[in-house]
């Protein structure tokens, strides 16, 4: 009889504790079933990984609205009969909306989420393609560039940059450069098949056709990265602390944007008039398209490379090699104007500046709260893009008044000095920190 009280007793306990165990996991199974729309665990994970490959399929198709009004500019120009600042005005306005969407999308993802704003822009990027074949005058085809393809194209390089940030610890510097990479991948695919299709049928059958390409594609793309942000514990693997700096964040940022400025003010004089460039030297086109394919290319694995010793020796360090290295090269695009020299110069152009961009996010994730990482983010990226829209516009102004671009290459120089200049006295300030703390 003992035996048998303790065998129900043991009987009873077990019972006991498989019904805990089961109310537990009623009690867990709401938390475990996460909605889409809900942050979780993954930091560093395959998902982590294969979120970026999308990511980076998405802003290699939705970048054309970049690279597009590049290859498009003789023949805009050439059909509206406008002189070439004229003409460099759409690409301009292209870049004012890029800016302001890197903002505003960025906000919007702070607070939602990427997925929604992202399918937004897309649907009106592939709008503005299309509208922008209709048009019928430069204007028409300056707001087509500005309000829909800039706006909508924003969300494929600051938003997603940040929203890729966030799943990466321990390789951040590589996700971001990746993720950031996607926009030169389309600067080297795009302008190599846009000038065969133009040829063939003309430059308004080709935006239409890449608008409806980018909305059966970037839609579908985009409804794959529903899943919300995980959220990283202080103490969690492989998590990284903000690391103090003796500035305030707004003086911080004001000093990212004075060096966002320069760099791309700089950097968009071999980009936006390259193809003009080559037409006028008479290269004709086609190599000024090829030189700009190689530059993009060039910038692929400069972005890459980047984010590996971004991840050693922290953003700020690379930031300065690549702003140093851009400023070298734009002087040799100066003496070497032939054609064998304009490609190898394009390369190492390519190769110089590639890396620059995303080493502003890199920095913003090391000294900024993440949870403004959107926002911070986006406006450091808006200062970029205004350095890329007023130096496409001010370099074909300096050419209207001195019938060349000789001039136009010594202004990006100098204003790459003045991003050199902020950004070693950002270094200085960050020195300051390491002195004091040790």
């Amino acid at each position: 009889m003992p035996a048998v009280a303790l065998l129900c007793t043991e009987n009873a306990s077990i019972v006991v504790q498989t019904a805990a165990g089961f109310r537990d996991r009623r009690q867990e199974t709401p938390l475990t079933r996460t909605d889409l729309s809900r942050p979780s665990p993954g930091i560093d994970s395959s998902y982590a990984w294969m979120r970026l490959a999308i990511s980076m399929v998405l802003a290699t198709i939705g970048a054309v609205g970049m690279w597009a009004v590049v290859v498009v500019l003789p023949a805009v120009q050439a059909e509206f009969g406008v002189d070439r600042a004229a003409a460099s005005m759409p690409y301009t306005a292209t870049m004012v909306g890029f800016a302001a969407g890197n903002v505003l999308v960025g906000r919007a993802i702070d607070r939602m989420g990427y997925w929604i704003p992202a399918l937004i822009s897309s649907v009106a990027l592939s709008a503005g393609l299309l509208l922008a074949a209709l048009s019928t005058s430069i204007l028409q085809f300056t707001l087509a560039q500005g309000v829909l393809i800039g706006v909508g194209t924003s969300v494929i390089f600051g938003p997603l940059i940040a929203d890729i940030s966030h799943w990466f610890n321990r390789r951040r510097g590589v996700a971001v450069t990746a993720a950031a990479a996607g926009n030169y991948l389309a600067g080297a695919l795009w302008p190599t098949i846009m000038p065969t299709l133009i040829k063939a049928e003309g430059w308004r059958f080709t935006y239409a056709a890449i608008g409806i390409f980018c909305l059966v594609t970037m839609v579908p793309l985009v409804l794959m990265l529903r899943r919300g942000a995980p959220e990283a514990a202080a103490g969690s693997p492989g998590s990284r602390s903000v690391q103090p700096i003796p500035m305030s964040p707004a003086a911080l940022q004001v000093l990212l944007v004075i060096a966002g400025l320069g760099c791309c003010v700089a950097m968009s004089m071999p980009q936006v008039h390259i193809v003009a460039y080559c037409m006028d030297l008479g290269y004709g086109m086609a190599h000024g398209a090829d030189m700009l394919s190689i530059m993009m290319a060039a910038g692929v694995v400069s972005r890459l490379a980047s984010g590996f010793i971004a991840d050693r020796i922290g953003g700020a360090k690379t930031l300065v090699i690549g702003s140093v290295l851009q400023c070298l090269s734009l002087l040799f695009y100066i003496p070497f104007d032939g054609l064998a020299s304009l490609y190898v110069v394009s390369l190492v152009f390519g190769l110089s500046q590639g890396g620059i961009v995303p080493c502003y996010a890199i920095i913003v994730r090391e000294y900024l709260p993440a949870k403004e990482a959107g926002q911070r983010i986006g406006i450091v990226m808006m200062a970029t893009i205004f350095g890329m829209a007023i130096g496409g516009w001010m370099s074909g102004w300096i050419y209207d008044l001195t019938g060349s671009y000789a001039a136009a290459f010594l202004n990006g120089i100098a204003w790459n000095l003045l991003n050199i200049l902020a950004v070693g006295l950002f270094m200085w300030k960050a020195r300051q920190r390491t002195v004091v703390a040790a």
